[in-house]
């Protein structure tokens, strides 16, 4: 790995982690066009946001993303050389000045191409979701992500946001192009905002739990540049309950999702419940046992690595979904 970092291209790839970058499009183009998609055409309404607007909306998340990851590794070089030493980028591959001036473009793009995709909506005020992304990225990699909690919620919460996009541009512009549209048809709003909301919560809590997995596997580094994380503060153990704490409330989320299929259906095998209990469920157990057996930091990296399998394969029910 640390040969093909000496690639500038491979590096800056690595840099903007341009596979979570991957994860994050597709997030907005899935849930648009496959979920959203599906319940408004059940309805007979067609997706009002133009296709071109849509991937504006896209790019402008996709650029603060990689502005955030530029400059969390240009924050926490000390920490990555203990944790990573081999995989570090930034003042290695690519100049500490040049790594700030790609984390300020990207910015400066993503805002004003969200703010045009909002303004174009009629709703400017949407334009805080670039808005206060970019600013929250910017505070988690200068001081939230050392604190207890705080730069794990801010984490979380961004990647539940990034899958509420599409939902509140889409009913924005519906709104805005058909006045009434949210009373005339309150049952579809509420079948989007429900579908949207669990892919959001799922997101939240599986993020949330990565996060602390991930602490644990940077205990070193961050102990000794001064992080005030959770195994740092409450240790190991506590760190771990929390994180199989937080499987669990994924798995009962699942079995609801399960629940609500078998009343619509009255059928409980089908593929929606094989998907959702052999693709998430048996993973998260899975996960949970290696979690709370974890002691190396490479324990905890495969652990890490298993929850965003379990995150895309999540994501990917929008193809069940919409097939189904």
């Amino acid at each position: 790995m640390s040969n093909l970092l000496n690639n500038k291209a491979i590096a800056f790839l690595k840099l903007i982690r341009i596979e979570n970058l991957i994860m994050i499009a597709l997030t907005q183009v899935l849930l648009r066009y496959f979920v959203l998609q599906k319940i408004l055409n059940q309805h007979h309404i067609a997706l009002e946001l133009n296709n071109s607007l849509f991937s504006l909306v896209v790019l402008s998340t996709v650029l603060i993303a990689a502005a955030g990851y530029i400059i969390n590794d240009y924050f926490d070089m000390k920490t990555d050389l203990i944790n990573h030493p081999e995989t570090v980028v930034v003042g290695k591959i690519i100049k500490r000045r040049l790594a700030i001036i790609l984390h300020i473009t990207f910015t400066f793009l993503g805002i004003i191409i969200g703010m045009y995709a909002a303004l174009k909506t009629g709703y400017l005020r949407l334009a805080i979701f670039h808005i206060v992304a970019a600013a929250l990225l910017w505070f988690y990699s200068t001081n939230f992500k050392k604190q207890l909690l705080v730069g794990n919620i801010v984490v979380s919460l961004l990647t539940a946001a990034v899958a509420f996009m599409p939902f509140v541009y889409e009913m924005g512009l519906l709104q805005k192009v058909h006045p009434g549209f949210a009373l005339m048809h309150k049952e579809v709003v509420l079948s989007c905002f429900k579908i949207t909301f669990i892919f959001s919560l799922f997101a939240f809590i599986t993020s949330f739990a990565r996060e602390m997995i991930k602490d644990m596997e940077d205990y070193k580094g961050d102990a000794a540049t001064g992080g005030r994380t959770m195994p740092i503060v409450w240790g190991m153990h506590a760190s771990k309950l929390n994180v199989f704490f937080l499987l669990v409330i994924s798995i009962i989320l699942l079995l609801f999702v399960i629940y609500n299929t078998f009343k619509f259906y009255r059928i409980i095998v089908n593929v929606n419940t094989i998907y959702i209990f052999v693709g998430l469920i048996i993973p998260l157990i899975i996960l949970a046992f290696l979690t709370i057996v974890a002691k190396e930091s490479r324990q905890f990296k495969y652990a890490s690595l298993l929850l965003k399998l379990i995150m895309l394969t999540g994501l990917s029910y929008s193809f069940v979904f919409y097939f189904s």
